[in-house]
């Protein structure tokens, strides 16, 4: 296994080192340079747990095998006609899909599902397509707007809507893709996922978990658009470009780790309380 690791990764090093200079100058997929160390840590902690690797699981390994060829060959094939983003997406889940068939065929069926979800982790490996990347901007942009109506509205501030443009006092906002937060939704979109495979045993709470981090992350970047507003209003439209604007971003993400947290806690007790015994 260990050998097939080291020569399958040989084979993809060229745009596997692509993909982590592409991931540090980028910054919607700078967690690409965590991913591999987490789903080994993962792995590592689960070690007890692990079953004794098995017969090869040749079905496994041809699907997911046949997978990885194939995708391969397309960013081989179509590279003139991609992205550089797209090529490396390509590129990163062949190399995901192939390891994944060597698991197969090395530690077998029980030991692979047993290590399902680090396995499954390492698909945040793969950048997040240009056309995917543009949709969940523009559906970013109008729920922002949305959310950041909603805060207007509870807290009286005058404001007339055209679209994504809100035309305030002393003020006229249009919100753009580029403040669309989809850079912080997705990290919190991993984060999540990784939080509730961790600490909830349950399906549905789970999966509660994961998808309160699309309200949340849409909530969370319209307080953004809000504060920034009211301080154009109250201080001056000078604020607009001040440094909570382009770099307050961590700021906001961490504020909403609260909600989310709070939630996981919840959650968390609602498992760890037991039945009431039978009269």
């Amino acid at each position: 296994m260990y050998l097939f690791l080291l020569l399958l990764t040989l084979c993809f090093a060229v745009p596997l080192v692509r993909l982590m200079l592409y991931a540090a100058g980028a910054d919607l997929h700078s967690h690409i340079l965590l991913v591999p160390f987490v789903a080994l840590y993962l792995l590592h902690d689960r070690r007890s747990t692990l079953p004794e690797r098995g017969p090869a699981w040749t079905a496994g390994t041809l699907e997911f095998g046949a997978a990885g060829l194939a995708v391969t060959a397309a960013g081989l094939i179509w590279r003139s006609a991609l992205s550089h983003n797209d090529y490396l997406a390509l590129m990163a889940l062949g190399y995901v899909a192939l390891l994944a068939a060597g698991g197969c065929w090395f530690t077998g069926q029980h030991w692979m599902r047993a290590a399902a979800f680090p396995f499954a982790f390492l698909l945040f490996l793969v950048p997040l397509p240009d056309g995917a990347v543009n949709w969940l901007e523009r559906a970013s942009v109008v729920g922002s707007t949305d959310a950041t109506e909603i805060y207007y509205r509870m807290f009286g501030t005058p404001y007339l809507r055209h679209g994504v443009v809100f035309e305030l006092p002393t003020i006229t906002l249009r919100v753009a893709q580029e403040c669309s937060g989809i850079r912080s939704s997705w990290v919190l979109f991993i984060t999540s996922t990784l939080a509730a495979n961790m600490f909830l045993r349950t399906a549905w709470r789970r999966v509660a978990l994961v998808a309160f981090v699309i309200p949340l992350g849409i909530l969370r970047n319209g307080f953004r658009i809000f504060v920034l507003s009211e301080l154009c209003i109250r201080i001056g439209p000078h604020m607009i470009d001040s440094a909570l604007h382009h770099h307050g971003g961590p700021i906001f993400f961490a504020l909403s780790l609260i909600p989310l947290f709070g939630l996981l806690w919840w959650l968390r007790r609602g498992e760890s309380v037991s039945p009431s015994p039978a009269a």
